[in-house]
């Protein structure tokens, strides 16, 4: 046996190198083979549950209920409402004849069944719908002591704390007694505080006459009182044409402050999931998901029991385990869902006179949407680990790799400079500007003056000093300054990366090329003549150079020394550089360094005759 020169792993044969080596490939291909038929499944999966009516569904319902101008004021709306009197005014008027179609246009009776409502004609009141409002006590907050005596009545603001439990009013009808919520009833996050399900509840009648004569006694009665803070309007529709539920949230704040803050929430989902023959495909698609997930579980637990503590070293496993905690999280949702529409639409069937919380089941559809949605993400994200084996993608990889120290240092220095400009902005523009109304809105409205979008005119009003000292400094040094550092790192590195790749330091395979030549190996396959043409042209290009050398003056020696050294080239560089067996180390056994050093003096001698050419050319220039 001859011995060999090792340079990595003493024993191992180039045969052994090139046995893993193909492995490795044939994994990665299997991978991302399974993996691409895994992320078309899930694509199917989250777009088949995407009803392109949603939007217009949601855009019909707020034209109705919340762009609806009221009587007598054709400029307000509920988007726009601001007192108490112009909140009753559109509980009278645009609120009861948006929930109540009873008729069509010529007042011809559209439906047999009694008191139905069919709003727009085509989205059918599940139930009925529902009007609550929480309130706070009295002398909830405390009064400076030389104001008590003009301040007999003192309301704070919302908390669970604070809340109102006794009945007040006419103590009569539920609607003046407290309820208590349910015990996994989601809370309301609103404008200026957080509310929690329940309080005083008025549920209104199928009959659009009863429903207003009960608004009139409310008004009449002062159900909306100062200790008021939230009042929230709540329904659900039907669509059939589309297969939709339309849930509807109009809330209207009453801050400590005075005044009326308006917002809604209208949100279209599918329910009912199988009803088309395309629905029952998703389901196909959902059983493939579930298989995809416990195939992927299994090989992580494998690598996990394989690798131990190891396999935490890899960002990719990490990936990987994140997208299977989403995985299996989407699938609890589903569940979960699916047990809550079985139970909420089967007591809606049983009592039509009763308000359905479809806000309820709506609020965890949303939460199984966006999981969906982020789930979706991170599986395109990893589709990297399979490019990466690409050069150019390789390159992007090292880049973001060698410059992370930097990019750490240099993003503590930008949000210290970025923290101090968004306090500066909130303290002195907070009062005046929305941007700058919060410290969180100031955070963003910074992120919106390095993108260009700024009110100037607003922070100048604002503070006519500090206003525009704050503005020119804050663009000087953060968008001039920082972001132009960011982009210099990231530059910097990446020069460097592609030196190291201009002098050989390049992946050990690259996908591409790998794809590319198990394609050219098809067709030789295909056609065994492919193969014997190109040798065909290789030696009448040859010949043809030969030729040209002869014409030019070249002798016969030193045309075959040419020939010569071009054929021990090509073999050299097919036995060593080969995409095939690429790696930095590898056994060289004596024979083969003796050819490497061979060629070395070869390649020095051409050298020298090159030179001494050169030199021949430049004395006779001269």
């Amino acid at each position: 046996m001859k011995k060999e020169l090792v340079l990595h792993l003493p024993g191992t044969s180039k045969h052994d190198l090139r046995y893993r080596r193909d492995a490795e490939v044939n994994t990665t291909l299997e991978e991302l083979l399974l993996y691409f038929i895994f992320l078309i499944n899930l694509c199917i999966l989250t777009f088949g549950m995407v009803n392109p009516h949603m939007y217009y569904l949601n855009k019909v319902m707020t034209s109705l209920f919340v762009d609806t101008s009221l009587p007598n004021d054709e400029r307000s709306s509920f988007r726009s409402i601001r007192s108490i009197a112009d909140f009753w005014k559109f509980m009278e008027g645009p609120l009861l004849e948006g929930l109540y179609w009873d008729s069509w246009y010529n007042h011809q009776q559209l439906y047999s069944l009694k008191n139905s409502s069919r709003i727009y004609c085509e989205n059918i009141l599940l139930g009925v719908a529902r009007v609550r409002q929480l309130r706070v006590r009295n002398n909830t907050c405390k009064v400076y002591s030389e104001f008590q005596s003009l301040v007999s009545d003192c309301y704070n603001k919302y908390t669970a704390e604070n809340e109102d439990l006794s009945d007040f009013g006419l103590k009569s009808d539920t609607e003046w007694k407290y309820s208590a919520p349910p015990a996994n009833a989601p809370w309301h996050w609103g404008f200026v505080g957080v509310y929690r399900d329940g309080g005083y509840i008025v549920t209104l009648s199928k009959s659009k006459s009863e429903t207003k004569t009960k608004f009139a006694d409310l008004r009449l009665n002062s159900w909306v009182t100062r200790g008021t803070r939230v009042v929230f309007i709540d329904f659900s529709l039907y669509n059939a044409n589309v297969n939709l539920f339309c849930t509807i949230r109009l809330v209207a704040e009453f801050p400590a402050t005075g005044g009326l803050l308006t917002s809604w929430h209208i949100y279209s989902v599918k329910l009912l999931r199988y009803v088309t023959y395309y629905d029952y495909f998703i389901a196909s698609c959902e059983v493939i998901f579930c298989i995809f997930l416990f195939v992927f579980i299994m090989q992580e637990l494998k690598k996990l029991n394989e690798f131990k503590s190891a396999y935490f070293k890899s960002i990719w496993n990490w990936l990987e385990m994140l997208l299977l905690a989403l995985c299996f999280l989407a699938v609890s949702f589903y569940a979960y869902c699916n047990m809550q529409n079985f139970i909420l639409l089967g007591r809606l069937l049983r009592n039509r006179e009763e308000y359905p919380d479809f806000y309820f089941l709506a609020y965890w559809h949303i939460y199984y949407n966006n999981i969906l949605a982020i789930t979706i993400f991170f599986a395109w994200i990893k589709i990297f680990k399979f490019i990466s084996f690409n050069e150019t993608m390789s390159q992007l990889s090292s880049t973001l790799s060698r410059c992370m120290k930097d990019i750490v240092g240099f993003a503590i220095m930008f949000f210290i400079i970025f923290s101090a400009y968004a306090q500066l902005g909130f303290l002195v523009f907070g009062s005046q500007v929305d941007d700058f109304s919060t410290f969180q809105n100031s955070i963003f409205a910074q992120f919106r003056i390095v993108l260009g979008d700024f009110n100037f005119a607003g922070i100048q009003q604002a503070n006519w000093i500090l206003g525009p000292v704050y503005f020119i400094t804050f663009i000087f040094f953060v968008f001039f300054v920082l972001l132009n550092m960011f982009l210099a790192i990231i530059n910097d590195t990446y020069s460097e990366v592609k030196a190291d790749y201009s002098i050989g330091r390049r992946p050990d395979f690259e996908l591409g090329n790998i794809i590319k030549k198990s394609y050219f190996n098809v067709l030789e396959k295909l056609r065994l003549k492919k193969a014997q043409d190109d040798e065909d042209k290789k030696m009448k290009t040859t010949k043809e150079l030969a030729q040209q050398a002869r014409k030019e003056g070249f002798s016969e020696n030193e045309i075959q020394g040419a020939e010569h050294m071009k054929t021990w080239k090509e073999r050299l560089e097919k036995k060593y550089y080969s995409t095939e067996i690429q790696d930095d180390y590898q056994p060289v056994t004596q024979q083969e360094f003796r050819e490497l050093f061979l060629y070395a003096v070869e390649l020095e001698k051409e050298l020298h005759y090159i030179s001494l050419k050169l030199n021949q050319m430049m004395r006779k220039l001269q």
